[in-house]
């Protein structure tokens, strides 16, 4: 995919991301010379008519999304098989990334982040768009703090896609209850899912979690979340109780609008009186994972979530009659179809979790599961095995660079987890070293390089390119690299960005017209306007002085390249000057008109050769005698 261009425009560079439905790419748009976002689906879901046409709609609509805390959609197309969207291309990291590497915030930025999301989802909403995957991992946090979210119409075509058979939906931690039964969705569902990315955000963890996404999903029917101030001391009532508000499991018990809640943060943030209401429940939590068992082996009925005081149905689980029930609020009432596919989905949860339970009691064996010491440090992983094991694992440990994994937090174990092991099994543990130091690399030298050029070079070194502000340049052609900011040789990291600068070619400017100034003071001010291009020639003037410009060609606005001429003046013509001079000496001799009488000395003709000797010295004496004459 790299180096292919898109719809003749986008140059599809390095490879940024991936998800369940497409691949995201860093590109360059050719036309406007700026870094874009190139997102592509999947072969997959490229192949099938009815995405394709979903596809399309949605991605008009996402581009008609016009907010500051959206990631704006500039285009969208098909290049042969493949669909793609052209996205603002976005510098900081996702929400998720940083709640693992610095852990829960301050209740004031878990605010900002929420009323910010808000306004996002208020534009969208009032353009009938339900984002359907609110996460941390679409919210992008920028260097400036704000917030982008990320993916808007693409869920929608996604469900499109997939909601003929059923199909659990979105990301399981964060759908609201609504979603993982396949019902239909509004404003509210967004909202459910904001207020889990607010207790992530809130606490460093997620309110609910479990083995897979089903037991994740029956979770979000059936729990209360343990409040947030259980997990985090820190957080503060007033947050809790937003919090909490969002992710009731009745839609109508939510905020109802996105602005609503927008408004409610803004509260908080002003320190003003928060009005959420009836007060908001602090619920227990029942986690369905904990299963008690009798002494003849049979499990006894799961305890029951906390629910609000409304009417509650029973949903039978597989078995006979001593098999155990659960509790959920009373729904409107289904198809036989949907009721199926939830009994269906229950018990295949309920199988699960019992199963791990079963796993890690032990089966009387002599062997014991290997625990789960994910997102662990060293000490609490060898601290857990420890007490565990009790001596049952022999455990090794070492370390490696990891992008992904923060500074010594477990990166793998092995065996994995819930795996049976026998009492002196070894363990595996490797823990990160965090990122891998950058090494250093010498900056090349782009000029002259086309953008593909450009980036070939210094992906070769590791290093990213950015396109910056076009530049007029005289030596370098319009669309091709004229400067970068770091200079060429210098160091640099692997993975630090060069910023580098095309050319718009030679640019314009007013030549003026610098006739009467002297060689060297228009010389000097053209050179200033950036003309390096000056012809000089010399002419003879008695009207201007000499080494003054007797005329300028061209004159007024000019491209910097153009040849300027200048005519210089040498001062007057000497030989017009030596002309001018003998014409008025021989003016004078015009009164020796009388030396016409020596013409009569023509009558000694008989002279001889002596004659003609005084003859010439008639004539310089006539030369003398015309002066006199004259006089």
């Amino acid at each position: 995919m790299a180096d292919r261009v898109l719809g003749g425009r986008y140059t599809v560079q390095d490879k940024i991301g991936i998800g369940g439905m497409a691949t995201v790419y860093r590109g360059l748009d050719t036309v406007l010379g700026r870094t874009v976002a190139i997102k592509t689906m999947l072969p997959q879901y490229a192949a099938d008519p009815s995405f394709a046409a979903r596809f399309k709609q949605e991605a008009q609509a996402a581009a008609a999304l016009q907010s500051p805390y959206i990631v704006g959609v500039y285009d969208w197309g098909k290049d042969g098989d493949t669909y793609y969207i052209v996205m603002e291309y976005l510098r900081g990291t996702d929400l998720k990334s940083g709640i693992r590497k610095h852990g829960a915030l301050d209740c004031r930025k878990v605010a900002q982040i929420g009323s910010q999301i808000c306004q996002a989802l208020s534009v969208a909403h009032g353009h009938d768009i339900i984002h359907r995957d609110i996460k941390p991992q679409n919210i992008m946090v920028q260097p400036d703090g704000n917030i982008k979210v990320m993916d808007f119409g693409i869920a929608r075509a996604k469900n499109s896609h997939l909601t003929a058979d059923n199909s659990v939906l979105g990301t399981a931690h964060y759908v609201s209850p609504e979603q993982t039964q396949g019902k239909e969705l509004g404003p509210t569902s967004d909202l459910y899912s904001l207020g889990i990315v607010m207790y992530e955000a809130a606490t460093g963890r997620v309110p609910f979690d479990g083995d897979d996404a089903i037991a994740v999903a029956l979770k979000q029917v059936n729990e209360q979340p343990v409040p947030p101030s259980q997990v985090n001391p820190n957080v503060d009532a007033t947050l809790e109780g937003i919090i909490l508000k969002c992710m009731r499991k009745n839609p109508a018990e939510r905020f109802q609008t996105a602005d609503e809640l927008r408004r409610v943060l803004n509260d908080y943030l002003a320190g003003r009186i928060v009005n959420l209401g009836e007060a908001t429940s602090l619920l227990t939590a029942a986690p369905t994972s904990q299963l008690n068992r009798t002494p003849g082996g049979r499990t006894q009925a799961m305890p029951r979530a906390a629910v609000s005081p409304t009417t509650t149905g029973r949903i039978p689980t597989a078995g006979a009659s001593h098999a155990s029930t659960m509790q959920v609020p009373e729904k409107k009432p289904m198809s036989k179809g949907k009721i199926a596919a939830i009994v269906i989905g229950v018990i295949a949860a309920i199988a699960l979790i019992a199963g791990g339970a079963m796993a890690l009691m032990g089966n009387g064996s002599g062997t014991k599961a290997m625990p789960n010491l994910e997102g662990m440090t060293k000490d609490e992983a060898t601290a857990k095995l420890a007490e565990y094991g009790d001596g049952f694992f022999v455990v090794s440990t070492s370390e490696q660079y990891d992008d992904n994994v923060e500074e010594g937090k477990l990166i793998s174990q092995d065996p994995a987890r819930n795996t049976q092991c026998e009492k002196g099994t070894k363990v595996s543990l490797v823990f990160s070293k965090g990122k891998k130091p950058a090494a250093t690399v010498t900056v090349p030298d782009l000029k002259g390089m086309t953008p593909s050029e450009a980036e070939s070079a210094l992906a070769k070194l590791n290093l990213k390119g950015a396109v910056g502000d076009s530049v007029e340049s005289d030596d370098v052609e319009s669309g091709k690299v004229a400067g970068q900011d770091q200079a060429a040789g210098s160091d640099a990291k692997e993975g630090d960005t060069i910023t580098y600068h095309l050319s718009s070619g030679v640019g314009k400017a007013d030549a003026g017209d610098h006739s009467g100034e002297s060689l060297s003071s228009a010389k000097s001010e053209l050179n200033s306007l950036g003309f390096t291009n000056i012809s000089v020639s010399h002419a003879y003037s008695s009207s201007v002085s000499k080494g003054y410009v007797i005329s300028q060609s061209p004159t007024g606005n000019q491209s910097k390249d153009t040849t300027i001429t200048l005519r210089v003046s040498d001062g007057p013509d000497p030989a017009q000057s030596n002309q001018s001079t003998n014409s008025g000496n021989s003016g004078n001799s015009g009164n020796s008109g009388n030396s016409g009488n020596s013409g009569n000395s023509g009558n000694s003709g008989t002279s001889t050769g002596g004659n003609g000797s005084s003859s010439s010295d008639t004539g310089n004496s006539e030369t003398g005698d015309d002066d006199s004459g004259s006089n």
